[in-house]
């Protein structure tokens, strides 16, 4: 099956969209299969805001309303306590509301950018998205992450070269409860390092500083401005730490 079969299958959807490279080109190739999707972005306490405004930039390029959804994860039973298993609470908890929401709207399948390369062992989340009953298109059409970028290149899709960009919540240690303060502690840390020219790095948050993880070519780059970024980083965290490992 490809995915031009998948819509043809499946005509009318709902997707968890989140402005990523994934799902950014499964919404695309809904709207060339002619199909009637309907894009959902679930903003919460772990999403920065430039994903929303991608999520909005992309719609509003291919022409399909996006219906924002907001949700207050930290209230979510074991999420904010931030035990092994959060993923799996996180994921069906937005999964779940999306899904809510999708019925109200009149669509019964509800499809994610999950691709080909992603290891199911490595996604807690996958979980919750399997008892939710969640189709992954690209995954099922076994479209990886590579092709998903040369054919959202092709498309002329802006997401084509996106870095990976995992949620705020994976700065903070595991076991270590989860506080919506440090959370926009560590977007606006990572927003000022973007506005260095920094890029596809991490803030962690360890014992109240910030470990900056950046790729290799970029560390030289770091040790240079050491007093440009920690001027920078100076209204989110008095401590900042560069991890000599790559990212």
């Amino acid at each position: 099956m490809n995915l031009a079969e998948f819509f043809q299958e499946c005509p009318k959807v709902a997707l968890g969209f989140s402005g990523g490279v994934d799902s950014a080109y499964l919404l695309y190739a809904a709207v060339e299969s002619k199909a009637q999707v309907r894009p959902y972005f679930v903003k919460t306490q772990f999403q920065p805001q430039f994903e929303l405004e991608d999520a909005k930039r992309l719609a509003a390029q291919l022409g399909v309303e996006l219906s924002v959804i907001e949700l207050d994860v930290l209230q979510v039973p074991h999420v904010a306590e931030n035990g092994p298993d959060r993923c799996y609470y996180c994921k069906r908890a937005l999964f779940g509301r999306l899904r809510e929401q999708a019925l109200a709207d009149g669509f019964t399948v509800l499809i994610d950018g999950t691709n080909a390369s992603d290891d199911a062992g490595d996604r807690p989340g996958m979980r919750a998205l399997g008892e939710l009953a969640v189709r992954s298109p690209l995954r099922e059409c076994g479209v990886t992450k590579a092709e998903v970028r040369r054919l959202s290149k092709e498309a002329g899709l802006f997401t084509w070269d996106k870095p990976a960009y995992a949620c705020l919540a994976t700065r903070v240690p595991t076991g270590q409860a989860i506080q919506e303060g440090v959370l926009q502690q560590v977007e606006g840390a990572e927003n000022a390092l973007f506005r260095l020219g920094f890029s596809d790095l991490r803030v962690r948050v360890y014992q109240g500083a910030a470990r900056l993880q950046l790729p290799g070519e970029q560390l030289s780059k770091a040790v240079e401005l050491r007093e440009t970024v920690r001027e920078a980083l100076a209204p989110w965290f008095d401590t900042v730490l560069l991890d000599l490992r790559q990212r």
